[in-house]
Order: C-alpha cells, then structure tokens, then sequence
C-alpha cells in the first residue's frame, strides 16, 4: 500500500476561516494603531505627559508660600536612594473627555527621577481664607494638589487603615490622590527635630530643607517605604505611605524626613 503524501502547497483544515480570521486579526491591529489604542501607544503617551518640565517657583525670602509649585523629595539614607514623590498612574484609567487626563483615583510611589516635571511638581493650596503669595508656618493646614492639565489638578489625600483599605505592599495607611478636598487631603509641616520642634511651630517653613509632611487627620506622617517596591511603567519605585517611623530615641527617621524643593 503506497504512502499518500502532501506537497507543501497543499491546505488542510479549516484554512480558509483560519486566513479569515488572522486578516481581521491584522485590520483591527492596524485601525487600534491609527487610533492611538495600543498598550504600548498608551503607555508611551502616558510616559511622554509625566515627563513634560514643569517651572518651579523660587522665592527670594527662602520660605514657602502658598501657590508655590515644588518638589516633595525624599533626601534618602545610608542605604536608600533620595526619592520623589510621584504619580503613580496606570495606562487603563486615562481620561479622555474633555482632555486627556489622569483618572481619579491615581496612586504615588517614590521615584527615582528628581527633575521638576508634571509628575513631580505638586502645588501648595489653601485650605483655609489665605491668598496664594502667603507664607505657609509650621502647623499650618494646607493641600498638595497636582498640576492642572494633564496630571488632572489632584489632591493628596490619605485615611484610616482598615483591612480594605492600606498599602497594597506594606499594609500600611494608603496615600494616594483624588479629585475632591477634603479633610482627608489636609497635611502641616512639622519640624524635624523632635527636640526643637516647640521652637520652630507657627514661623514660616523653610524651602529646601529637611521637615515632616503630618496628615491632619491620622497624625501620621508622609514616609517613603525603601524595603517595599511598586512596579510602574517608569519601572521600579518605592511605596509611598502615611506612617511614623521611629527610632529607639522616638525621633522620626530619615523614612520621614523631606523637602520642599523650589530650586
């Protein structure tokens, strides 16, 4: 009995609805990359928004005032790199109505680039009757908003830790950012020497150098976790919590400590 063979040319199966199916595959492929749709599109547009150069403002008295857009960063440790808050925003959530814009609620993670840009730069509010151009004091309410645009004009906001609602690495107090002030989004520089703190309260905080960033409603402060990453698409960053760590002196450490960067 003769073998029966196939050349090469010869189809088998469903090949017809096989070809039918992988030609749509292609033309949905093609309109998806016309329209901007594709997963690497989106994140490289995302990419391009957040790294856009924001202005800061420099002040000539060296305090802070209120309107003035910096820089929150993290001045690192002996083993921990310096970090900067940042926004931590996935591809998915992207507005698109009326403008492209992040998408409330949008997480924040420490990262690794210092450089002033839309991801970077936050705006010290007012939560009270002050005008922009006022000094901001220790003690003193205020809000952190993100720059409008793009990055959405959104507050950084923490709350009470529940088993819902934490850190998704840690466990720790969430921080992330919203679309609404509230009291959650209320945050007072404290000094950060345990030690002189009583003499610094109500002068005016200075630019550039090393304070407490205290959520009003938790007491807890703003702190970088080094031991605990997050994955994002600029890679992988620190996570970024609202928790007092202290030392065996009841000092809060270095976790703690950042500056308000307008230089």
């Amino acid at each position: 009995m003769t073998e029966r063979r196939y050349r090469l040319s010869v189809r088998l199966g469903n090949w017809y609805e096989d070809q039918r199916l992988k030609e749509d595959a292609d033309k949905e492929h093609q309109e998806r990359a016309l329209q901007g749709q594709l997963s690497s599109q989106k994140e490289d547009f995302l990419i391009e928004n957040l790294q856009r150069p924001v202005e800061l403002s420099p002040s000539p008295d060296r305090v802070v005032h209120f309107g003035d857009v910096v820089t929150v960063v993290n001045p690192g440790g002996e083993s921990r790199q310096c970090a900067a808050l940042s926004i931590n925003a996935a591809v998915n959530p992207l507005r698109r109505i009326p403008y492209p814009a992040i998408e409330a609620p949008c997480g924040v993670s420490g990262g690794k680039r210092l450089q002033p840009c839309v991801r970077t730069a936050f705006l010290i509010t007012s939560v009270g009757a002050e005008s922009d151009g006022g000094v901001l004091h220790f003690d003193q309410a205020f809000a952190l908003k993100t720059a409008s645009g793009f990055a959405g004009g959104l507050y950084l906001k923490s709350d009470l830790r529940s088993f819902q609602r934490c850190a998704k690495v840690s466990r720790l107090q969430e921080v992330n950012l919203e679309d609404t002030a509230t009291f959650e989004s209320w945050w007072k520089i404290v000094y950060f020497d345990p030690q002189e703190r009583l003499e610094f309260e109500g002068l005016p905080v200075p630019a550039n150098e090393r304070v407490l960033i205290v959520h009003c409603k938790t007491n807890q402060a703003l702190a970088v976790v080094e031991n605990h990453g997050l994955w994002t698409v600029f890679g992988r960053e620190s996570e970024v919590v609202a928790h007092t760590f202290l030392d065996s002196h009841k000092a809060e450490r270095d976790n703690n400590h950042w500056l308000l960067k307008n230089l």
